[in-house]
């Protein structure tokens, strides 16, 4: 589907109004596709309390909402399956959360089971985000 900007966001926030833990979402694309901008809408459909930022350095966001914890995972600086283990995602998937992870392949062997996912491309004109799950 193609999707400016509003209505990716708006994509989003409807995604994250019916989302109910536990669930593990995957978000895979190039650099600037709107893998972040995503994530954020979904937060805010969700209710998180505070807007979501991009973990590109930190990795791992926890992020408080309505029906329980929400983690934001950006697995794009991950170089192996062993780096992935010391994200912590054994103790997220025990706390019952919301698992939103960008990059999921790059975690390897180590990322659980995905529930749904999200390939991110620009059209070839670049005003819209190409939005296709898998």
């Amino acid at each position: 589907m193609r999707l400016r900007e509003d209505e990716l966001n708006r994509f989003g926030e409807d995604l994250g109004g019916v989302l109910r833990p536990p669930v593990i979402i995957g978000i895979s694309g190039d650099l600037g596709t709107g893998k972040t901008t995503l994530v954020q809408a979904i937060c805010r459909g969700i209710g998180a309390e505070v807007p979501a930022t991009s973990p590109t350095y930190a990795l791992v966001h926890r992020y408080e909402s309505p029906r329980g914890p929400v983690f934001h995972v950006d697995c794009y600086r991950i170089k192996s399956s062993k780096e992935a283990r010391d994200l912590g995602l054994d103790d997220i998937l025990i706390s019952k959360a919301i698992l939103l992870v960008e990059w999921p392949e790059k975690a390897g062997h180590m990322m659980p089971p995905l529930d749904r996912y999200f390939h991110l491309s620009h059209d070839s004109d670049g005003a819209y985000r190409v939005l296709e799950e898998r």
